[in-house]
Formats: C-alpha cells, sequence, structure tokens
C-alpha cells in the first residue's frame, strides 16, 4: 500500500503541476524526499514498460504510423523507381518485415531502462519533476541511448536474415543496381533500422511521460479517489 501511494502522489504531482518539489513534501503528509524519488521511479517503470511492450506487440511499428519504419529516407529514390518499374510488392515486403525485425528488438530495451531507473540519483529526479514536459524522456535518452544501439543492432541483425529482410533488400538494391545509369546503393540496413527503432522507442516513452504528466482521466479512477483522500492526511512510516 505504500507503494502504491508514493506512485499516486507523484502522479499527482506530475499532473497538478507543481513547482516544486518541496510542494509534494509539503503535501505528502511528512514523506521524505527519497521516498517520493521511489516514488517517481517507480512511475518511470511502468511508462518505460508500457512503451516497450506496445511496440513488442506483433505490427506494434509496422501498423503505428507515428513509428512505423519507412524505406530509408536517402535511397527512397530507389523505392520510386522500383515501384514505377511495377514491383511496389517487393518495396511493401521488405518495409514490412523491417519494421517486424524492429519489433523483435525492442524488448530489449526494458532491462536497459529499469538500470538507468535504479541508478538515479536524487538530483536527476529533481530535475525531471521540475523539467520541461519531457524532461524524462530527455534523461532516458542521454543515459541509454548507447546502450540501445549495442543491444538492438545484434538482434535487428539476426532478425532481418531470419526474416529474410537482408534477402529482401539485396533483391531491392540488386534490382535497382542493374538499371543504366544510375548510384549504387550501399546502405547499412541493421544500422539504419537500430536507429529508427529507438527513435519509435523514445517517442512511446514521451507519449507516457506526457500521459503522467497530463492525462486528467488518471484522476478518475476509484484507486487514484481513494489514494488521494487518503495522502490528504496520511503520514507513511
Amino acid at each position: 500500500m505504500k507503494r502504491i501511494i508514493l506512485s499516486m502522489l507523484i502522479l499527482s504531482f506530475l499532473i497538478t503541476g507543481c513547482d516544486t518539489l518541496e510542494q509534494v513534501l509539503t503535501s505528502s503528509g511528512g514523506l521524505t524526499k527519497e521516498e517520493i524519488v521511489n516514488g517517481l521511479k517507480e512511475a518511470l517503470k511502468k511508462g518505460t514498460e508500457e512503451a516497450v511492450t506496445t511496440l513488442a506487440k506483433e505490427n506494434g511499428f509496422y501498423l503505428d504510423p507515428e513509428v512505423k519504419i519507412p524505406f530509408p529516407e536517402e535511397v527512397q529514390y530507389v523505392a520510386d523507381k522500383l515501384k514505377a518499374l511495377g514491383l511496389s510488392s517487393l518495396v511493401d515486403n521488405f518495409v514490412k518485415q523491417m519494421n517486424h525485425a524492429a519489433e523483435e528488438a525492442v524488448s530489449k530495451a526494458g532491462p536497459i531502462f529499469f538500470d538507468a531507473i535504479r541508478q538515479m540519483t536524487i538530483t536527476d529526479a529533481v530535475d525531471i519533476l521540475n523539467g520541461n514536459d519531457h524532461a524524462a524522456t530527455d534523461y532516458f535518452r542521454s543515459k541509454t541511448y548507447s546502450q540501445l544501439v549495442e543491444a538492438f543492432k545484434p538482434d535487428i541483425s539476426h532478425a532481418l536474415n531470419t526474416l529474410h529482410v537482408s534477402d529482401y533488400w539485396a533483391k531491392v538494391t540488386r534490382a535497382y543496381n542493374k538499371l543504366p545509369l544510375t548510384k549504387k546503393v550501399e546502405t547499412d540496413l541493421p544500422q539504419y533500422v537500430t536507429e529508427k527503432a529507438i527513435d519509435g522507442l523514445f517517442v512511446k516513452v514521451a507519449e507516457q511521460e506526457k500521459l503522467i504528466r497530463e492525462d486528467p482521466k488518471a484522476r478518475t479512477t476509484e484507486l487514484l479517489k481513494k489514494v488521494f483522500a487518503q495522502a490528504g492526511h496520511a503520514v507513511v512510516q
């Protein structure tokens, strides 16, 4: 119960937009700064877990226009040319399988995010609480990006091979490279998919942060009503 109260208090802080952590401490009935920070950590853990779970589902990337990984932009002319030649299905299959590779790899983000949360200091937490609307997302990006690349790329490379995306890419580039008077295509596909997968992940993390900070629906559940009623006067030992 204590953990639930801590989480709801920190959600209350983010939703109501208190200016300082001290205001939360004052309204929390005697909770320490460390306890409030622990509440923030739990809220962030739930938010990042939801972001990862959403994208790891089948078509989590592919059917979401916000995060769908498109044909590599720097060689979009390849897709355009192939479509003009009646090879649209080749391009479409390539894009679909490329997104499925990202869906298979994204679950690796969970432990990396949880480790960043575990290592979060009181100063980090206060900066997030008092920061802008995407302060938590910025924190995760700065602390986890390189680790996410290291974790995602091998899995994505493997998935690209298993799902035959590398074969699709070879067919696409081979078909294009055979065309006269065209610049030969050489794109690091695993790196491209890895970077786009991480970009999409942070889009979802940002959505979860916004939900924590702004969504008034979060105040209407019976659990929140009960917690707020108790937290208004309770002193947590």
